[in-house]
């Protein structure tokens, strides 16, 4: 049993939780269907203003953790330059509970108040008496009970959660105790009632003082110092009336300092004010703080589609801390998404996604700004490469050590496995890695070691090359499916004279009706599957991966491998990837890094080094994702 009121009344809810706005919904449907439109008036129907209400109040924090997610924008204006992890992503998932139970005592006030059902729209006299209750009630009564939470009983059975997230976001500002937001509905509701009894309240004066409380609270843990100093040098004053980002920062760094709600004042006034916090808000929000901290390895990927785009940070932080699957809410935005896309293929450049820290290197995602089917469009492809070089040079001038291109930035067709940047710019320091070889690695240590044959679909590809000479000198039978006998015989020919003989050409895929281990390198249909026999795994290595037609049979992920457990500040999934993993070719990046090799790792894979970088990715605590059946 935890301690009084520590716990929420429906923690244990989880998505029906949002059950409770339902009575409120109801009344409202009831007002508007019930009564004739005459008789029906918004200005006085309190529960449509309670669901409005609720819902811009969410709004205000989901905009601002949008915001702040933006690494693209806030880079260089971050407090503290942790990333959010999963843990915190999972801590702060019902930040929002805060909202049903302002709801619902709000409606107990309608009710006990009758006189709130029949405000004016606009009463300014009503603005001065809240600025007044607020500064005079509202600021000290928070500012005393939050000095009295960081006393050892409150602060290790109630306020010790608010804290326990290690890098302040939006999410955090509602993520406390059902206690504290009990207190904090006192602070918020002093001024409106206040104002109301007096008989200079309104419903704009509500909307306008709860809607600015969750816009300050929000300001103060998003991590981002956006307030600019010289603001403040010009208006001294403004040190004592306005927090920022790094005001409050400190506070949660720290712990015994800056208490005030929005008010610095009265940390002055309590002797509490921490005196670091004008200087090093000068220095944040002058964007010279943290801009010399250069990436060691940057994974530059690619947008798979309108609707997996998405699937970012910035647009909802718990939707990309999971695998990636189409849910319903991404559809209605689907058209904002497709517009959004178009303008970035005119405008947009390469652009920061997310990053991650491993063993005290920092590892960034950088995104090329264009969708998949945009490499298999003629006219695009001279754009996209130009995209890539630009990213790759901005690498190296600031002094990445490595970059690794994902998916289809590294097609055979559109820079040759990225050989087109290294023969053109033959004196980059950066390495580019294409990550094929670990990606070659973690399929051929799915094959069971008692297989005898294999048949691999995309064989003269990169992948299917290096795999189908791999096997063969462990006297696999490979079938490999290609109607391009020259490009066959070329391939055997660069295996060892008595391994030749273990690969052998097919052009249809009735060939491997009997061969029940598939390795999948090309796009099949559900007819192509239907030629495999029962019992059959299909391998595979191609993007978008197969639909998963035969019940009969199993399905294997696409190659990735786990990062090890000392990654830090990960908080999002790389496409359908599980937390914590990332594609193979993600990981051979990391791995070239790590291992501090000085080559490039592009054109063709060197099946001689597929058991050298498979064993460096074990050694350095990255595991291979067992293939889960489907």
């Amino acid at each position: 049993m935890g301690a009084p009121l520590s716990s929420w009344p429906w923690q244990n809810f989880g998505i029906f939780k949002y059950l409770l706005y339902g009575p409120f919904i109801g009344k409202v449907v009831h007002e508007r269907w019930f009564y004739d439109e005459e008789n029906f008036n918004t200005n006085h129907s309190w529960c449509f203003h309670l669901l409005i209400l609720c819902f811009l109040r969410g709004l205000i924090h989901v905009l601002w953790s949008s915001y702040t997610n933006m690494l693209f924008l806030t880079r260089n204006r971050r407090i503290l330059q942790q990333g959010v992890d999963f843990k915190q992503v999972d801590k702060e998932w019902d930040w929002d509970n805060f909202l049903i139970l302002q709801a619902l005592v709000g409606s107990i006030a309608f009710y006990m108040f009758p006189f709130l059902q029949h405000l004016p729209l606009w009463n300014l006299k009503g603005v001065i008496v809240v600025l007044m209750l607020h500064v005079g009630v509202s600021e000290p009564l928070y500012y005393w009970v939050h000095r009295k939470f960081h006393r050892d009983y409150l602060f290790i059975n109630y306020h010790s959660l608010h804290h326990s997230s290690p890098i302040p976001a939006a999410f955090t500002a509602g993520n406390a105790t059902f206690l504290e937001h009990l207190i904090l509905m006192t602070v918020i509701g002093i001024p409106i009632l206040g104002s109301c009894v007096m008989g200079y309240g309104s419903s704009s004066l509500i909307y306008g003082y709860v809607l600015i409380f969750d816009f300050l609270r929000c300001l103060g843990h998003c991590n981002v110092e956006i307030l600019p100093h010289h603001l403040f040098e010009s208006f001294p004053f403004l040190r004592y009336v306005l927090y920022t980002p790094t005001y409050h920062c400190l506070h949660h760094t720290e712990k015994d300092t800056n208490f005030c709600l929005f008010m610095p004042l009265f940390d002055a006034l309590g002797n509490t004010l921490n005196n670091k916090s004008w200087q090093l808000h000068k220095k944040l929000s002058s964007g010279s703080g943290n801009s010399s901290r250069v990436p060691d390895f940057v994974f530059l990927a690619h947008i798979v589609d309108v609707t997996s785009c998405m699937h970012v940070p910035f647009y909802l932080r718990s939707f990309s801390s999971l695998p990636y699957t189409t849910r319903f809410f991404l559809l209605p935005c689907w058209p904002i998404a497709l517009l959004v896309l178009l303008a970035m293929w005119v405008w947009s450049k390469v652009f920061l996604l997310s990053f991650y820290s491993l063993k005290g290197r920092l590892h960034q995602t950088w995104v090329v700004p264009r969708c998949g089917f945009q490499y298999f469009l003629p006219f695009a492809t001279e754009g996209i490469n130009k995209q890539i070089e630009e990213a790759i040079l901005r690498a190296d001038k600031i002094g990445v050590k490595v970059i690794s291109l994902a998916a289809l930035n590294k097609n055979e067709s559109l820079n040759g496995g990225g050989k087109l940047f290294v023969d053109k710019h033959p004196n980059l320091r950066v390495r580019v890695v294409h990550g094929n070889t670990l990606t070659a690695a973690v399929i051929l240590n799915e094959i069971p070691q008692d297989v005898e044959e294999v048949f691999l679909t995309g064989a003269t590809s990169k992948l299917g090359r290096a795999i189908a000479l791999y096997l063969c000198q462990k006297k696999v039978r490979v079938l490999m499916l290609t109607i391009s006998t020259e490009r066959f015989q070329r391939i055997q020919k660069e295996a060892p004279p008595e391994y030749q003989s273990y690969l052998v050409q097919v052009t249809k895929y009735q060939a491997a009706k009997n061969c029940k281990t598939w390795i999948v390198g090309k796009w099949i249909t559900p007819r192509e599957q239907s030629w495999a026999p029962r019992g059959t795994h299909f391998h595979q290595f191609v993007v978008p991966p197969i639909l998963p037609f035969r019940r009969d049979c199993t399905y294997g992920d696409l190659a990735a491998m786990r990062l090890p457990e000392d990654v830090e500040g990960l908080g999002s999934c790389e496409y359908t990837m599980e937390r914590g993993v990332v594609h193979a070719c993600h990981a051979g990046g990391v791995v070239h890094n790590l291992e501090g090799w000085t080559h490039h790792e592009v054109g063709a894979i060197d099946v001689e080094r597929i058991d050298l970088v498979w064993n460096a990715a074990l050694k350095h605590g990255l595991r291979p994702v067992s293939s889960t059946s489907k």
